[in-house]
Formats: structure tokens, C-alpha cells, sequence
């Protein structure tokens, strides 16, 4: 049943009451729904994308001299073989269920674009939330920036291996970036439609995902002139990891479980950016129940398909040895059993789901930098919404110009480029993990929305905390022996870059100016960056007066109330009573 204009209206009502209760007003326009929710997350973890695309720290110096980088398929297979790729997705679906579901508890509860760090910094203790909020942020905002470099650089770096492969093409560097410049100038183009437009190719893409990704696995099963067992492709363990055979591979060096641990790095990678359903919340109608919903049903739906497709692409390998080797092994399997001609179009379909990949992770990019940006995070003028194209066009430039710049150290090193994309993973699984563990330590501060995990809340954030300690550890560690400057993995230093940069940035400047968000926005005073000289919203003239003078009355009130709800002083509104009155009912 179609919905009337009354109730839109009175949904958008909701919504924008709900954002206001935050501290926002609405700046975004509400046109989707949760399909358009979901098909933004799902088509950010496109695990055709993540198989498929290129993964920078197992180089060659053959493969380095063209440009051309094994994909994490052939990564996969190379460290742990056909049984961790297929068992470890599984493991790694699971917990990432469970990061996300926590994740979809806490968006429930705070519904704005600023997703993690805006969560960090309602649910910390009030005179440490704008640290948190800060450390967040930019945890977020750089693994974002380098999600879409990675992912749209892979596309370049396919389109140029793809070329190489069916005609000898030979790439260069400087053509790798130009291709990349052409991807984002055309992601720019299409982020300039509004929402309202923009939800149309978020069809075409679900439709690519789906449709177009099991038409590949049917091809490729049926085409297939043999098919391997489901002894190989659940039992069989590889040890690839010794550089050309010349020496011990890390099962021997350290032990087969060193390898699957680094091996399941593979699928971890693929299931990566579906905090998209929180940065687009403000965008979607019936946020608080739709959003968390569209997060969840994009990881099990992406868990879902991309174990039929791992196990259909594992099934049909003819040549374990050549596939292993080929700097494309997707595109070998492909050619293989489909033909060259064959794998080529079944490579332009790949290509086509990277593209829209793409074309979602800026969009959630530019969300995430517009509400930073509104509250003070990066320079607030990036917020201002255009009013002809009702889009944060600003922050989309600014996010397509910082990816572009992030690929640059690939003209002078592949290893610095490795070192700067590696941060992706762990930038966003940091980002994703603070709040989580805010919950557990500050439960007080966490009243949850409509969507809520019961009695398993605690047990699975406690969980869902170990998982992203476990994978920041692994995904820090060396894959190759033996270990040199070429194939060194520089995860370790390139988080090391931005924690010092968070943490140093917010002790020598930022914690003079940087206030976040006021968390009782329609009850207590509201804070306001005088630095930049921006009124947040709309003040009543007794609230103008007050700000004028300092806002003494009303901030010690705040204070008052603050210390109330945190030492349970008689008489004080609680945390709990002050959700209750927003609306928010256990």
C-alpha cells in the first residue's frame, strides 16, 4: 500500500523531531526508504568487489615494474588456500554480524549522518566526549577517504590489468591515475543528482549484485569443463606465503594457524563500509527502525552471496597452480571456463558492480564529512547544503579530491601506497569498535532505540570487541617470508601515522575548540563554536541574552543536571527519564 502525503508527512515529522532531540535540524532531504538504505551499505561491501579488486601488500618486482597487483582472490589462495577462504568466510561473516548488529542497536538509539563518532561522543562520559568524538571522527573519516581510494583505485588497476591480459596493454603509473581521475570525476557527476535521483541507481546497482552476480556464478559452474571436490574446496590448506619458493613459508616458520589467521584477512576486507546505513539515516525515512534494519540485512545478504561465489569460483578452478600465479586470478577463472571472450564480459559485469561501489562509499563519504563538518571536525563551511542540487556538494569534491590525492604515492611507490590504503580495514573497525565499547563501559549513557538485541546486547558487544581486537592485531602482521622493505606490511605504520595525528592534533589544538555536539539540546543550553562563529540552530531571545552574557544560568544548570545524572542525585533528571521523555522506550 502506497503511503499517503498525511502520513509521509507525519514520518518526516518524526524524524526530523527525532534529529532535533540530537541537536540537528534538517538540512538533508528524507526521500529514502529502507531498500535505498540497505542498497547503499550492500553495494559498499559488493563482495564481487572485494574478491575481485586489487590488494597491495604481496608485490613482485615483475608485477610491481607493470603496475599489475594480485587480487585478494589470489591473496586468499596464496595464505590459506581453498579451505580458509571458504571456512574463514563463514567465521568472518559471523562476527561481523556481530559488530554490525551492534552497530544497529546504537543507530537506532542515535540516528544522524555522523554515524560512529557522533555515537562515541553521546555515549562517553560528558567532560570526555569531545575527545572521543574527535579520536572517532578521524579514525572514520581517513578509513573512509581510503576505502574509496582503494576501491576505485582497484578499479583502474583492473581496467588496466584486464587490458593487459586480453591485448597487451602495458600501464603505467601515470595512466593508472588517469584512469582513477576519470572514475571520480564521473562519481562527482553523478553524487551531483539529488538524493531523490540518486536512489534510482541504487536499483541498477542491487539489480548488478544480485541478478548480475548469480548469472556470473551460474556461468561459471555450468561452463566449467571440470569441477574441483569439496575435499579441495573445504579441506584443502595451501602455505603460499615464501617469497618464489625460496624460502620457509610462515606455517613452518610460525604455524598453519599464523596463516589462517592473516588469511581470513581476505573476507574481512570484502565486508567493510556498511556503517553507510548510519551516515545516510538523515536521509532516510523511519530512521531510528529502517537504518539499523538496512545495515544488518546488507551484511547477511553480502555474507550470503559471497559464499556462493567464493565456493563457485573455487569449484571451477582448472589449473590451482596457474590460477594461484595469474595476476588477476578472477579473470583466469573466468577465461578458463568461459572463454576468453566469455570471461571478458563477465569481467566488464565485475567492473560495472566496482564502478557503483564506488559511486556509494563517496556518497557515504560526503555524509560523514558534511556532519563533521557541522560539527566542527574539518572546516564547517564543507557542510553547506547547494540548493539546487539539495546534496552537501562540497564535501563530494572534497572527497573525491582527498582520494585522488591518497593514490599520488603510487608514481613514487607501490610499498607507501600499500602503507597509506592498509588503513582502511583497521580505520574503520577502530571507528566502529569505540562505541561499541562505550555501551559496555558507560551503559548509563545508552538508552535504546526501537531496535534493541535484548539480554544478548552485552554479550555480543563484549564479542564484537574481541573480533576487531583480534583482526587489528592480525591484519598487522607480516604475510611474506622472507620479510623486506618490498613486501613489508606497513598496516602497523600507517595506523601509527594517524593515531599520532588524532591524538597529537587533539592535545596541542583541538581540545581548546573542538565541543562536539550538545547532548540536551532542547532541555539545556546549547553549545556553539564561537571559533567559527556559526550559530548552530535557532535560539529564543532568552537563550540569545544568555548567550551573550556567557550563558551562566543555563550552563550551570547543565553542569548541575550532569552531575545529577551521572551521581544519581535526587531529584535530578536521569539519562533514562531524559530518553524517555525524547521518546525513547526500553
Amino acid at each position: 500500500m502506497s503511503t499517503t502525503p498525511h502520513r509521509r508527512s507525519f514520518l518526516r515529522g518524526k524524524d526530523e523531531g527525532r534529529l532535533a532531540e540530537l541537536g540537528y535540524t534538517q538540512q538533508l532531504t528524507r526521500e529514502w526508504g529502507l531498500l535505498h538504505n540497505f542498497g547503499a551499505s550492500f553495494s559498499i561491501i559488493s563482495v564481487i568487489t572485494g574478491i575481485t579488486t586489487c590488494e597491495n601488500r604481496r608485490l613482485s618486482s615483475a608485477v610491481r615494474t607493470r603496475l599489475i597487483r594480485p587480487s585478494l582472490f589470489g591473496y586468499g589462495l596464496n595464505t590459506g588456500g581453498p579451505a580458509v577462504m571458504s571456512i574463514g568466510w563463514i567465521v568472518v561473516s559471523f562476527f561481523t554480524l556481530l559488530v554490525g548488529a551492534s552497530m544497529a542497536e546504537i543507530l537506532s538509539s542515535i540516528p544522524t549522518s555522523g554515524g560512529p563518532y557522533f555515537w562515541a561522543y553521546m555515549l562517553a562520559p560528558q567532560q570526555h566526549a569531545p575527545f572521543f568524538a574527535w579520536i572517532t571522527g578521524w579514525f572514520n573519516l581517513i578509513g573512509q577517504i581510503a576505502v574509496t581510494t582503494g576501491i576505485n583505485f582497484g578499479l583502474a588497476n583492473l581496467i588496466s590489468t584486464t587490458a593487459y591480459v586480453s591485448n597487451g596493454y602495458h600501464g603505467t603509473a601515470g595512466k593508472t591515475l588517469g584512469i582513477l581521475a576519470v572514475i571520480l570525476i564521473s562519481h562527482v557527476a553523478v553524487n551531483l543528482l539529488s538524493i531523490g535521483r540518486l536512489r534510482y541507481m541504487i536499483y541498477t546497482s542491487i539489480f548488478l549484485n544480485t541478478v548480475g552476480v548469480f548469472c556470473l556464478i551460474v556461468s561459471v559452474v555450468a561452463k566449467a569443463p571440470k569441477h574441483q571436490s569439496a575435499a579441495f574446496v573445504f579441506s584443502k590448506f595451501f602455505d603460499g606465503t615464501s617469497v618464489d619458493g625460496e624460502a620457509e613459508g610462515w606455517s613452518v616458520r610460525a604455524s598453519p594457524a599464523y596463516v589462517a589467521a592473516t588469511g581470513v584477512l581476505m573476507s574481512q576486507y570484502t565486508i567493510l563500509g556498511y556503517d553507510a546505513s548510519a551516515h545516510l539515516c538523515e536521509e532516510t525515512r523511519k530512521a531510528v527502525r529502517d537504518a539499523p534494519i538496512g545495515l544488518l540485512s546488507a551484511i547477511v545478504s553480502s555474507a550470503v552471496i559471497g559464499f556462493f561465489v567464493i565456493v563457485a569460483m573455487l569449484f571451477s578452478i582448472q589449473d590451482f597452480d596457474a590460477v594461484r600465479a595469474s595476476p588477476l586470478p578472477v579473470l583466469q577463472i573466468l577465461t578458463d571456463t568461459c572463454g576468453k571472450g566469455g570471461g571478458l564480459v563477465l569481467m566488464v559485469l565485475i567492473m560495472l558492480c566496482i564502478w557503483h561501489c564506488g559511486l556509494f562509499s563517496l556518497t557515504s563519504n560526503s555524509r560523514m564529512m558534511f556532519a563533521f563538518a557541522r560539527d566542527g571536525g574539518i572546516p564547517h563551511r564543507l557542510h553547506i547544503i547547494d540548493t539546487r542540487f539539495k546534496s552537501p556538494i562540497r564535501t563530494v569534491i572534497f572527497g573525491a579530491a582527498c582520494s585522488f590525492l591518497l593514490a599520488l604515492p603510487v608514481l613514487g611507490s607501490g610499498v607507501a601506497f600499500s602503507g597509506t590504503t592498509s588503513i582502511a580495514t583497521i580505520g574503520l573497525y577502530i571507528s566502529y569498535v569505540i562505541p561499541i565499547a562505550m555501551t559496555i563501559a558507560y551503559p548509563r549513557n545508552f538508552k535504546r532505540g526501537p531496535f534493541k538485541l535484548g539480554a544478548a546486547s552485552k554479550p555480543v558487544a563484549y564479542i564484537a570487541c574481541l573480533w576487531v581486537a583480534f583482526i587489528t592485531v592480525a591484519f598487522c602482521l607480516p604475510t611474506v617470508n622472507p620479510v623486506v622493505s618490498q613486501n613489508f606490511n606497513y598496516t602497523a605504520v600507517a595506523l601509527g601515522i594517524v593515531g599520532i595525528f588524532a591524538f597529537g592534533s587533539w592535545f596541542l589544538w583541538a581540545h581548546k575548540w573542538f565541543t562536539g555536539r550538545c547532548r540536551d539540546h532542547c532541555r539545556i543550553c546549547i553549545r556553539q563554536l564561537d571559533f567559527l562563529g556559526e550559530e548552530m540552530v535557532d535560539r529564543s531571545p532568552r537563550e540569545e541574552s544568555e548567550r551573550r552574557s556567557g550563558g551562566s544560568g543555563r550552563h550551570e544548570r547543565f553542569k548541575s543536571n550532569e552531575r545529577g545524572n551521572r551521581g544519581g542525585n535526587a531529584g535530578k533528571i536521569t539519562v533514562s527519564q531524559e530518553f524517555e521523555i525524547r521518546g525513547f522506550q526500553a
